[in-house]
Protein backbone atom coordinates (compact mmCIF):
# COMPACT_ATOMS: atom_id res chain seq x y z
CA UNK A 1 0.00 0.00 0.00
CA UNK A 2 1.45 3.36 -1.07
CA UNK A 3 1.19 6.74 0.56
CA UNK A 4 -1.06 7.88 -2.26
CA UNK A 5 -3.42 4.96 -1.60
CA UNK A 6 -3.63 6.06 2.02
CA UNK A 7 -4.19 9.68 1.02
CA UNK A 8 -7.17 8.81 -1.15
CA UNK A 9 -9.82 9.41 1.54
CA UNK A 10 -7.82 11.73 3.75
CA UNK A 11 -5.86 11.28 6.96
CA UNK A 12 -6.48 12.96 10.32
CA UNK A 13 -3.59 13.39 12.76
CA UNK A 14 -4.88 14.02 16.27
CA UNK A 15 -1.92 15.54 18.12
CA UNK A 16 1.24 16.79 16.45
CA UNK A 17 3.84 16.87 19.20
CA UNK A 18 7.21 15.15 19.00
CA UNK A 19 5.93 11.75 17.87
CA UNK A 20 3.11 13.09 15.69
CA UNK A 21 5.46 15.63 14.13
CA UNK A 22 8.12 12.99 13.43
CA UNK A 23 5.54 10.80 11.70
CA UNK A 24 4.16 13.70 9.67
CA UNK A 25 7.62 14.67 8.43
CA UNK A 26 8.24 11.05 7.48
CA UNK A 27 4.97 10.86 5.54
CA UNK A 28 5.60 14.07 3.64
CA UNK A 29 9.17 13.03 2.83
CA UNK A 30 7.77 9.68 1.66
CA UNK A 31 5.45 11.32 -0.86
CA UNK A 32 2.18 11.69 1.02
CA UNK A 33 0.19 14.58 -0.45
CA UNK A 34 0.18 17.36 2.15
CA UNK A 35 -3.34 18.44 1.22
CA UNK A 36 -4.68 15.05 2.27
CA UNK A 37 -3.53 15.53 5.88
CA UNK A 38 -5.67 17.24 8.53
CA UNK A 39 -3.86 18.08 11.77
CA UNK A 40 -5.84 18.66 14.96
CA UNK A 41 -3.70 20.19 17.70
CA UNK A 42 -4.47 22.97 20.21
CA UNK A 43 -0.92 24.33 19.99
CA UNK A 44 0.35 23.65 16.46
CA UNK A 45 4.05 24.13 15.78
CA UNK A 46 5.07 27.03 13.55
CA UNK A 47 6.54 24.74 10.87
CA UNK A 48 3.08 23.29 10.14
CA UNK A 49 1.94 26.58 8.59
CA UNK A 50 4.31 26.13 5.66
CA UNK A 51 3.91 22.38 5.32
CA UNK A 52 0.76 22.53 3.20
CA UNK A 53 -1.35 20.43 5.59
CA UNK A 54 -4.73 21.48 6.96
CA UNK A 55 -4.38 22.69 10.55
CA UNK A 56 -7.42 22.80 12.83
CA UNK A 57 -9.69 23.14 9.80
CA UNK A 58 -12.90 21.36 8.83
CA UNK A 59 -12.34 17.60 8.76
CA UNK A 60 -13.27 15.17 5.97
CA UNK A 61 -16.69 13.57 6.20
CA UNK A 62 -15.21 10.04 6.36
CA UNK A 63 -11.40 10.00 6.51
CA UNK A 64 -9.63 6.77 5.70
CA UNK A 65 -7.41 6.89 8.78
CA UNK A 66 -7.27 8.74 12.08
CA UNK A 67 -3.90 8.67 13.85
CA UNK A 68 -4.23 9.26 17.60
CA UNK A 69 -0.97 10.78 18.84
CA UNK A 70 -2.06 12.71 21.92
CA UNK A 71 -0.79 11.98 25.42
CA UNK A 72 -2.90 9.37 27.25
CA UNK A 73 -4.05 11.90 29.85
CA UNK A 74 -5.46 14.09 27.05
CA UNK A 75 -7.39 11.23 25.47
CA UNK A 76 -10.61 11.84 27.38
CA UNK A 77 -10.92 15.38 26.05
CA UNK A 78 -9.58 14.89 22.52
CA UNK A 79 -11.06 11.62 21.29
CA UNK A 80 -14.80 12.32 21.76
CA UNK A 81 -14.56 14.97 19.01
CA UNK A 82 -13.91 12.12 16.56
CA UNK A 83 -16.49 9.69 17.95
CA UNK A 84 -18.64 10.21 14.87
CA UNK A 85 -16.07 8.28 12.82
CA UNK A 86 -16.49 5.19 14.98
CA UNK A 87 -18.27 1.99 13.93
CA UNK A 88 -17.59 2.84 10.29
CA UNK A 89 -14.94 2.49 7.61
CA UNK A 90 -12.42 4.83 9.27
CA UNK A 91 -9.36 3.08 10.70
CA UNK A 92 -8.06 4.41 14.02
CA UNK A 93 -4.33 3.96 14.66
CA UNK A 94 -3.17 4.80 18.18
CA UNK A 95 0.39 5.59 19.22
CA UNK A 96 -0.71 6.70 22.68
CA UNK A 97 1.18 4.66 25.28
CA UNK A 98 -0.81 2.51 27.66
CA UNK A 99 -4.24 2.98 26.08
CA UNK A 100 -5.80 -0.40 25.35
CA UNK A 101 -7.85 -1.42 22.34
CA UNK A 102 -10.79 -2.04 24.71
CA UNK A 103 -10.64 1.61 25.80
CA UNK A 104 -10.89 2.77 22.20
CA UNK A 105 -13.74 0.37 21.49
CA UNK A 106 -15.58 1.75 24.50
CA UNK A 107 -15.07 5.35 23.39
CA UNK A 108 -15.59 4.89 19.64
CA UNK A 109 -17.79 1.83 19.28
CA UNK A 110 -17.12 -1.89 19.33
CA UNK A 111 -17.20 -2.23 15.52
CA UNK A 112 -14.46 0.37 14.95
CA UNK A 113 -11.32 -0.91 13.17
CA UNK A 114 -8.45 -0.15 15.57
CA UNK A 115 -4.70 -0.71 15.39
CA UNK A 116 -2.71 -0.08 18.54
CA UNK A 117 0.96 0.82 18.09
CA UNK A 118 3.96 1.28 20.37
CA UNK A 119 6.72 3.34 18.72
CA UNK A 120 9.85 4.63 20.43
CA UNK A 121 11.67 7.95 20.43
CA UNK A 122 14.32 7.19 17.75
CA UNK A 123 11.37 7.66 15.37
CA UNK A 124 12.34 11.34 15.57
CA UNK A 125 15.38 10.55 13.40
CA UNK A 126 13.74 7.84 11.31
CA UNK A 127 15.32 5.03 13.34
CA UNK A 128 12.40 3.94 15.50
CA UNK A 129 10.80 0.56 15.84
CA UNK A 130 7.05 0.17 16.30
CA UNK A 131 5.01 -2.86 17.34
CA UNK A 132 1.40 -3.07 16.13
CA UNK A 133 -1.67 -5.19 16.90
CA UNK A 134 -5.19 -4.85 15.51
CA UNK A 135 -8.60 -5.61 16.95
CA UNK A 136 -11.10 -8.03 15.43
CA UNK A 137 -12.36 -5.44 12.94
CA UNK A 138 -8.90 -4.51 11.65
CA UNK A 139 -8.35 -6.33 8.37
CA UNK A 140 -5.05 -7.26 6.76
CA UNK A 141 -5.47 -4.16 4.57
CA UNK A 142 -5.86 -2.03 7.69
CA UNK A 143 -2.68 -3.50 9.17
CA UNK A 144 -0.85 -2.91 5.88
CA UNK A 145 -1.94 0.73 5.95
CA UNK A 146 -0.80 1.18 9.54
CA UNK A 147 2.53 -0.44 8.73
CA UNK A 148 3.02 1.82 5.70
CA UNK A 149 2.44 4.92 7.83
CA UNK A 150 4.52 3.84 10.81
CA UNK A 151 7.26 2.51 8.52
CA UNK A 152 7.97 6.12 7.57
CA UNK A 153 9.81 6.53 10.88
CA UNK A 154 11.51 3.14 11.22
CA UNK A 155 10.90 -0.58 11.42
CA UNK A 156 7.50 -2.15 12.15
CA UNK A 157 6.77 -5.52 13.76
CA UNK A 158 3.41 -7.22 14.26
CA UNK A 159 2.38 -8.82 17.53
CA UNK A 160 0.25 -11.91 18.03
CA UNK A 161 -1.48 -10.71 21.18
CA UNK A 162 -2.14 -7.30 22.73
CA UNK A 163 -0.77 -8.54 26.08
CA UNK A 164 2.69 -8.53 24.46
CA UNK A 165 2.53 -4.71 24.42
CA UNK A 166 3.66 -4.62 28.05
CA UNK A 167 6.91 -6.42 27.22
CA UNK A 168 7.37 -4.27 24.10
CA UNK A 169 6.96 -1.21 26.32
CA UNK A 170 9.52 -2.55 28.79
CA UNK A 171 12.05 -3.42 26.08
CA UNK A 172 11.87 -1.05 23.10
CA UNK A 173 9.45 1.60 24.34
CA UNK A 174 11.50 2.44 27.43
CA UNK A 175 14.72 1.01 26.00
CA UNK A 176 16.16 4.22 24.49
CA UNK A 177 16.35 5.68 28.02
CA UNK A 178 18.37 2.64 29.14
CA UNK A 179 20.83 3.22 26.32
CA UNK A 180 21.06 6.95 27.05
CA UNK A 181 21.93 6.12 30.65
CA UNK A 182 24.52 3.60 29.50
CA UNK A 183 26.14 6.38 27.47
CA UNK A 184 26.19 8.57 30.58
CA UNK A 185 27.79 5.77 32.61
CA UNK A 186 30.39 4.99 29.95
CA UNK A 187 31.34 8.66 29.72
CA UNK A 188 31.69 8.97 33.51
CA UNK A 189 33.81 5.83 33.55
CA UNK A 190 36.05 7.35 30.89
CA UNK A 191 36.40 10.50 32.96
CA UNK A 192 37.39 8.38 35.96
CA UNK A 193 40.24 6.98 33.87
CA UNK A 194 41.58 10.44 33.01
CA UNK A 195 39.65 11.64 29.95
CA UNK A 196 38.22 15.15 29.67
CA UNK A 197 34.41 15.18 30.08
CA UNK A 198 33.63 16.34 26.52
CA UNK A 199 36.00 13.80 25.00
CA UNK A 200 34.65 10.97 27.17
CA UNK A 201 31.07 11.82 26.12
CA UNK A 202 31.97 12.01 22.43
CA UNK A 203 33.70 8.64 22.60
CA UNK A 204 30.78 7.04 24.46
CA UNK A 205 28.09 8.43 22.13
CA UNK A 206 29.93 7.44 18.96
CA UNK A 207 30.75 4.00 20.31
CA UNK A 208 27.14 3.17 21.19
CA UNK A 209 25.75 4.63 17.95
CA UNK A 210 28.37 2.88 15.84
CA UNK A 211 27.97 -0.46 17.57
CA UNK A 212 24.20 -0.31 17.12
CA UNK A 213 24.54 0.48 13.42
CA UNK A 214 27.04 -2.36 13.01
CA UNK A 215 24.77 -4.79 14.84
CA UNK A 216 21.95 -4.01 12.37
CA UNK A 217 24.09 -4.01 9.23
CA UNK A 218 26.57 -6.82 9.79
CA UNK A 219 24.31 -9.82 9.20
CA UNK A 220 25.79 -11.54 12.27
CA UNK A 221 24.38 -11.99 15.76
CA UNK A 222 25.47 -9.63 18.53
CA UNK A 223 27.12 -12.61 20.21
CA UNK A 224 29.23 -13.27 17.11
CA UNK A 225 30.17 -9.60 16.81
CA UNK A 226 31.18 -9.57 20.47
CA UNK A 227 33.32 -12.69 20.04
CA UNK A 228 34.95 -11.23 16.91
CA UNK A 229 36.32 -8.23 18.82
CA UNK A 230 37.35 -10.16 21.94
CA UNK A 231 40.97 -11.33 21.87
CA UNK A 232 42.03 -13.98 24.42
CA UNK A 233 43.41 -12.32 27.54
CA UNK A 234 43.00 -8.89 25.92
CA UNK A 235 41.48 -5.63 27.07
CA UNK A 236 37.96 -6.38 25.85
CA UNK A 237 37.93 -9.72 27.60
CA UNK A 238 38.98 -8.02 30.82
CA UNK A 239 36.08 -5.59 30.58
CA UNK A 240 33.57 -8.24 29.57
CA UNK A 241 34.54 -10.41 32.53
CA UNK A 242 33.00 -7.71 34.73
CA UNK A 243 30.07 -6.82 32.47
CA UNK A 244 28.99 -10.41 31.75
CA UNK A 245 29.13 -11.66 35.35
CA UNK A 246 25.95 -13.68 35.79
CA UNK A 247 25.42 -12.53 39.37
CA UNK A 248 26.65 -8.93 39.47
CA UNK A 249 27.00 -7.90 35.82
CA UNK A 250 24.70 -6.68 33.07
CA UNK A 251 22.58 -9.84 32.46
CA UNK A 252 20.73 -9.83 35.80
CA UNK A 253 20.59 -6.02 35.89
CA UNK A 254 19.02 -5.78 32.44
CA UNK A 255 16.58 -8.58 33.25
CA UNK A 256 15.40 -6.68 36.34
CA UNK A 257 15.22 -3.41 34.41
CA UNK A 258 13.01 -4.71 31.61
CA UNK A 259 10.89 -6.70 34.07
CA UNK A 260 10.28 -3.60 36.21
CA UNK A 261 9.19 -1.51 33.22
CA UNK A 262 7.00 -4.33 31.89
CA UNK A 263 5.32 -4.79 35.27
CA UNK A 264 4.70 -1.05 35.56
CA UNK A 265 3.07 -1.13 32.12
CA UNK A 266 0.77 -3.90 33.35
CA UNK A 267 -0.10 -1.89 36.47
CA UNK A 268 -0.97 1.19 34.41
CA UNK A 269 -3.05 -0.91 32.02
CA UNK A 270 -5.02 -2.45 34.88
CA UNK A 271 -5.58 0.88 36.57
Amino acid sequence: MTMQDIAGRGLVLLGCGKMGGAMLRGWLDGGLEAGAVHVVDPHPADWLEGAGVHVNADLPEAPGIVIVAVKPQMMGAALPTLRGYGNGATLFVSVAAGTSIATYEEMLGARTPIVRAMPNTPAAVGRGITAIIGNGHATSAHLDAAEALLGAVGQVVRLEDEAQMDAVTGLSGSGPAYVFHMIECMARAGEAQGLAPDLAMQLAQATVAGAGALAEAAGATPATLRENVTSPNGTTQAGLAVLMDEERGLPPLMARTVAAATERSRELRNG
